[in-house]
């Protein structure tokens, strides 16, 4: 992704954002079993927590982990187990109540938000992508921008070149034709971008509002998108807020017993490979245990899963400067990292991503 906005700049208008909602009745619950996951009251500060000896992890090495995590530059970790909280620490001045940009992390929520849309009848993701943003939205013939459609959009497969001087430029001088659409894995952020307006024009709402009424508000975060001009639309949110979205994907698009997406084969969908291309992409979001991968500005298919230390069932959202959320079904587990970068500077994943799981292995144990 682009460099983001000064982060001050962004506190404005985010404030408001914030707002409590109120939680379900209040009426006696029976008493959950063992594999039931927990959801947090949608308002307030409360979260069950439970302890890493009660699960037989290994405390003394999340203890460990915590300098490492510290000197790779992390500002938040949180460990969901089941949806309780076995770990949450912060560093430095970051706290509970900070806000912080998701990258690219953000991608997959709007893979899950077109989902959404297409649940109400609103698109179609077969649908040319020309339908809802207009004749003319890249500078390629017009017979090849026919060709996209908004999967193309969901699987980075628009055939758009992503080496143009600026790939987060949305203009349509910088949309510029390269192959076919759906000949061409390229991870290119200006081509996703644009769902942004393919929803507005589906819906009649800005981006925000049809975001925060069918995601935000119903599973209790906060934050917003801020938006470039003519550029990147960068999610920023607590901590927290990253988890509970972290939770919904545990869940398969369902808050507690309440469906937010509830077309489970859309959901399946974009938690599986999505084209024959890139196995280890679905809709805006990165899957572990595969055969193969391909990485962001690379056209190399190389051998193996994108974290070959972590369970084969994680799937993530993953953004730039190493921005996290993994979700891993088989353990009931979402974890969350933000910060500054563990190490260099790539658009998703990361050495990163490896190095750590590689620790989390010894604690975990799975």
């Amino acid at each position: 992704m682009k460099k983001q906005l000064p982060y001050l700049v962004l506190l404005f208008g985010l404030t408001c954002l914030m707002a409590c909602h109120k939680g379900g009745s209040s009426d006696p619950k029976p008493a959950p079993s063992a594999d039931t996951l927990y959801f947090p009251p949608l308002s307030g500060s409360a979260w069950e927590t439970t302890t890493a000896s009660s699960l037989g992890w290994d405390e003394t090495a999340i203890n460990n982990l915590y300098p490492y995590l510290q000197s790779k530059g992390t500002k938040a970790f949180v460990i969901l187990k089941k949806g309780k909280i076995v770990s949450e620490k912060y560093f430095g001045t970051f706290t509970a109540d900070s806000l912080w940009y998701w990258a690219s992390a953000g991608k997959t929520m709007t893979g899950f938000l077109v989902g959404i849309a297409q649940q109400e009848g609103l698109i179609d993701i077969n649908d040319k992508s020309s339908k809802y943003l207009g004749t003319g939205w890249t500078s390629a013939p017009l017979a090849k921008e026919n060709l996209i459609t908004i999967k193309n959009q969901l699987t980075m497969t628009t055939g758009l070149d992503d080496g143009v001087a600026d790939p987060d430029c949305t203009l349509p001088g910088c949309l510029v034709y390269k192959a076919d659409a759906g000949t061409r894995w390229a991870y290119h952020n200006a081509a996703y971008t644009m769902l942004d307006g393919v929803i507005e024009h589906a819906t009649g709402l800005s981006y925000n509002a049809y975001f925060q009424q069918k995601i935000r508000d119903k599973i209790g975060m906060n934050g917003a998108w801020v938006k470039s001009p003519n550029s990147n639309n960068v999610y920023y949110s607590s901590a927290r807020s990253m988890a509970r979205f972290g939770l919904l994907l545990l869940n398969k698009g369902s808050w507690d017993k309440t469906a937010i997406l509830a077309d489970t084969n859309y959901f399946k969908s974009q938690i599986n490979t999505s084209q024959n291309l890139n196995l280890s992409y679905g809709y805006l979001t990165w899957l572990n245990g595969k055969s193969s991968n391909m990485l962001p500005q690379s056209q190399i298919v190389f051998s193996g899963p994108i974290i070959p230390n972590a369970p084969a069932d994680l799937f993530a959202a993953l953004g730039k400067n190493d921005q996290k959320i993994y979700v891993v079904p088989s353990q009931k587990l979402v974890i969350i990292r933000m910060g500054n970068t563990a190490g260099g500077v790539k658009p998703a994943g990361s050495d990163f991503d490896n190095e750590l799981w590689g620790k989390l292995k010894s604690i975990i144990k799975y």
